[in-house]
């Protein structure tokens, strides 16, 4: 497994998300040992972690999985990187759902990745582009914008330990090889950005719409997951997973994962509502070179907890 830095953000995500595994497989297994928390973890993230274990072990039957506190941690963070929102607004045909001002705001934030138009889906790169910085990070308020994700982005990432540890780690290696390849380019920003974002995501995309139409993120990989995380004073929030024939309860605090590069999925609620969306590129891993990881199966999880009980 991939060594993280010790003064980075995603050390401390590495740590909470062996802790929610370790409570995850006990739970599963219906074993009461005590799982003492690490001592890293400040209180709300400790509790928060440890509800994220129960539900998860609760097979999403109560898909509620972002604490009340996270829920506003996140809200505030939302309001706090407003100039973002703005920043980040483009025009384009009002026939397209994402381009209409008054119903779809986002901003999509990532410490390395590559600009429109210039994502490579080979190895090795031959095209003459490099990733950078997205332009919401660039400059004054970059970094306070990351550091005020950090605890709901380790939530996410946790999950991710849990449903798909092979991509977890595949992703930690990209992570990795990226400051790396920063530091040796001698790009400061890169890697005071890559140091404090607590993901293996590449990108994060903070929406703000009163309507999210059936759709596909295909630059999305097909074998990893979309973690979005849902919060606001909205009621009647449903999630369509249209290809699978699965709708879901989607209020405030829930999370879910899925490939959104396969399923068509959408969402229809009441008022307005704050999203968090996790998600990674192809390219980035491409650039790298780093191998991806199978689909997510069962298997594994059922094997390990059955040995455990």
């Amino acid at each position: 497994m991939a060594s993280v830095p010790a003064d980075w953000a995603l050390h401390t995500t590495c740590i909470a998300s062996d802790y929610v595994l370790q409570l995850f497989k006990c739970n599963v297994g219906g074993n009461q040992q005590s799982i003492s928390p690490p001592l890293v973890l400040d209180v709300p993230t400790m509790l928060a972690c440890r509800q994220l274990a129960r539900v998860l072990a609760d097979a999403y039957s109560n898909p509620n999985a972002i604490s009340p506190w996270i829920q506003a941690e996140m809200e505030e963070a939302t309001i706090g990187m407003g100039y973002l929102l703005k920043k980040s607004m483009t025009k384009g045909l009002q026939t397209k759902w994402r381009m209409i001002p008054g119903y779809f705001h986002a901003s999509n934030q990532a410490p390395c990745w590559f600009q429109q138009g210039q994502e490579l889906y080979g190895f090795p790169p031959s095209d003459g582009f490099f990733p950078e910085v997205s332009a919401t990070l660039k400059g004054e308020g970059g970094l306070e914008a990351i550091i005020s994700m950090q605890r709901s982005a380790l939530l996410a990432l946790v999950a991710l330990w849990v449903m798909h540890p092979k991509l977890y780690w595949a992703s930690v290696t990209t992570q990795i090889k990226l400051a790396q390849w920063a530091m040796a380019h001698g790009l400061s920003d890169m890697c005071a950005c890559l140091q404090f974002w607590a993901l293996v995501f590449n990108c994060a995309a903070v929406i703000c719409n009163r309507q999210c139409p059936l759709h596909r993120d295909p630059r999305s990989t097909p074998e990893g997951f979309d973690i979005m995380t849902s919060v606001s004073n909205y009621c009647d929030g449903l999630m369509t997973l249209s290809n699978l024939g699965i709708e879901l309860q989607y209020n405030s605090g829930t999370m879910v994962g899925c490939t959104g590069h396969i399923v068509r999925h959408g969402v229809t609620y009441t008022s307005d509502r704050i999203v968090w969306a996790w998600f990674m590129r192809d390219s980035i891993h491409n650039f790298v070179g780093t191998p991806w990881q199978q689909y997510a199966t069962y298997m594994d999880v059922d094997w390990d907890v059955s040995v455990s009980a």
